[in-house]
C-alpha cells in the first residue's frame, strides 16, 4: 500500500511516495522532466541546447517550448535535481547570457529510478502481448 509522507519531512521538495513498509518507491517524473534530466545526464548544457537535445533524442516527438523548459529548470533547481554551473565551459566562444546546467547526484538517481520503472512497464507490456516480444 502506498502512502504520502508529510511534506518537508525528507528535506526535498519533490513528491515522494513510500510503500507502507517505509521503503522509497521511485517517484514518477513528468515526461518533460524525464527528457530534460536525460539531456543533461551526459554533459552540461545551456537551455537552448537542452531544447535541441530533447528534440533530437525523441526524433521530434517532444518539442518543449522555452517557457515549459525554463519553468521545469526552475523547479529542478529548487528540487536539487540539477544545478547551475558557476564556471562557463568555453567562455571565449560563448554568449555570456547563457546559463549552463548539470545533473546532480539526486537527479541522476531520480532519472535512473524512473528508467528502471519504465523498463518494468515495457516488460509487462511485452508479457501481456501489448507490445511485441524483443527479437
Amino acid at each position: 500500500m502506498l502512502q504520502e509522507p508529510p511534506r518537508g519531512t525528507s528535506g526535498c521538495n519533490y513528491y515522494e511516495v513510500r510503500y507502507s513498509d517505509g521503503r522509497m518507491r521511485p517517484f514518477q517524473l513528468s515526461r518533460d522532466t524525464l527528457h530534460i534530466l536525460m539531456a543533461v545526464a551526459d554533459r552540461e548544457q545551456h537551455g537552448y541546447a537542452i531544447l535541441q537535445t530533447v528534440r533530437e533524442h525523441t526524433d521530434g516527438q517532444v518539442v518543449l517550448s522555452p517557457s515549459t523548459l525554463y519553468s521545469a529548470i526552475r523547479r529542478l533547481l529548487e528540487e536539487g535535481l540539477i544545478e547551475e554551473l558557476d564556471e562557463r565551459p568555453d567562455p571565449a566562444n560563448d554568449d555570456e547570457r547563457r546559463r549552463y546546467y548539470r545533473i546532480t547526484k539526486a537527479g541522476r538517481l531520480a532519472v535512473t529510478d524512473e528508467a528502471r520503472l519504465l523498463q518494468q512497464v515495457l516488460a509487462r507490456a511485452r508479457a501481456t502481448g501489448l507490445l511485441p516480444k524483443k527479437a
